[in-house]
């Protein structure tokens, strides 16, 4: 039996968020939270632009200003969607929980808590799954930044990452 042994060279690491499989990015604070605030305003993490949606539960294929494909390849790409939604949720119930038992205590309403848990449940996840599923996008452009080559057309100089110039990884 063999087992494989990842190592990381944190030496090797490159600040520019071109770097292909051959050479890992350095994750950068500021672009992870500019990323996180714009997903969180339902905007493209990428670009800013608005209007991901076809409907409140049905994202759009791509970014209808900067064309980024918001499905980035695998088949289980949203799983991590889910599970930020599902988090979310039970965050939500937690809190409203803790705050109602502090509130009424020592004779909390058993009743309301056991039927208005079951709608706050249903109703936070559907009022959450849009936000998880920008925040899950946001997440795999701070891992796995977007190139060139993944936007049509040309690229406005803002869009491009550092170092890098044309349009779908064409040769400066």
């Amino acid at each position: 039996m063999s087992v494989a042994v990842a190592s990381l060279d944190f030496g090797a690491m490159s600040t520019t968020p071109t770097a292909g499989p051959e050479q890992p990015i350095e994750l950068d604070l500021r672009r992870a939270l500019r990323h996180a605030g714009r997903a969180l305003c339902l905007r493209c993490p990428h670009c800013a632009g608005r209007g991901l949606f076809l409907s409140p539960l049905r994202l759009r294929p791509d970014c209808p200003s900067c064309g980024l494909a918001l499905d980035r390849g695998e088949p289980d790409y949203f799983l991590g969607a889910y599970v930020l939604n599902l988090m979310a949720v039970e965050a939500l119930f937690a809190a409203v929980l803790v705050i109602v038992l502090v509130a009424t205590w020592p004779s909390p309403p058993w009743t309301l808590l056991q039927y208005g848990a079951a709608a706050l449940m249903v109703l936070g996840a559907v009022v959450c799954y849009p936000f998880a599923k920008v925040l899950w996008i946001a997440v795999d452009l701070t891992l796995r930044p977007v190139t060139p080559a993944e936007l049509p057309g040309p690229l406005p100089p803002e869009l491009l990452p550092d170092g890098a110039r044309g349009s779908r990884g064409a040769p400066p």
